[in-house]
């Protein structure tokens, strides 16, 4: 009986060790958008971050039009479809989930759109300036590489095709479906675009990513921005140094 008793001791230790370390990693993995677990900070939260301070293509920029290089870039080749989405908060922004079916061709390259999310301000600045708010539409091509378009939004009148996800924004945890949701409606007529290479704009900060950046913005009105940012006041990470990489425009 002591000896079961002992065991069962030993063993209960054993858990709260093991659930302090997991709790204690998780406390190290976290990050935000400011204090102590901010954009300065995320290279040194986790060895899986170490992207985010050492590598020389980071997420977002700064784009000066004059010294962005014009040249012909393929056409990007929208093939977005209406369908389910899933609307979800997942803590740092608000997250649509489309299903497979959506597509982006560049240049030959085909790639699956994923879903897309929101900043405020704008991650990516344009002369210096920011925009209210982007979404930035990633896909995954058939490499396996991400390619991330972002279309930035000013202020303006409604966006009726966001009006269902910003008209009803999901507290963390609670993801919500749309029946029908078309995200082609939120890609402007004008499709000419910057092109660089970039990363992710947070945690693990992986880079090898191609950005695409639509120079026609879209527009929210002040309501809709003002929503968004009553749950997210600011989620965007600072524009990081260009270290030397070629920036395009579209002639």
């Amino acid at each position: 009986m002591k000896h079961t008793t002992r065991s069962t001791i030993i063993a209960a230790a054993l858990l709260c060790a093991a659930a302090s370390a997991s709790a204690s990693a998780a406390d190290a993995a976290h990050w935000s958008y400011e204090g102590k677990t901010a954009p300065d900070h995320w290279g040194d939260l986790d060895p899986a971050n170490r992207a985010c301070s050492l590598s020389k293509e980071q997420s977002p920029i700064d784009i000066i039009d004059s010294k962005a290089t014009k040249a012909k870039l393929p056409t990007l080749d929208f093939g977005y479809h209406a369908g389910a989405a899933t609307v979800e908060n997942n803590g740092h922004t608000v997250q649509v989930s489309l299903p497979p079916g959506s597509t982006l061709k560049v240049g030959g390259q085909d790639n699956s759109l994923l879903q897309f999310h929101f900043h405020t301000p704008s991650e990516e600045k344009i002369n210096g300036v920011a925009y209210p708010m982007v979404a930035h539409f990633v896909h995954k091509g058939a490499d396996g590489k991400l390619s991330v378009v972002a279309v930035l939004f000013k202020e303006g009148a409604a966006n009726a095709t966001l009006a269902p996800v910003l008209g009803a924004l999901p507290a963390p945890g609670k993801p919500h479906k749309l029946a029908a949701f078309d995200p082609a409606a939120l890609l402007p007529a004008d499709r000419a675009y910057y092109k660089f290479a970039g990363s992710l704009t947070t945690p693990p900060c992986s880079d090898g990513v191609r950005w695409q950046v639509l120079k026609q913005p879209m527009e929210l009105s002040p309501q809709q921005i003002a929503a968004f940012r009553a749950l997210y006041p600011m989620n965007a990470r600072p524009v990081q140094p260009l270290n030397g990489r070629l920036v395009e425009v579209s002639e």
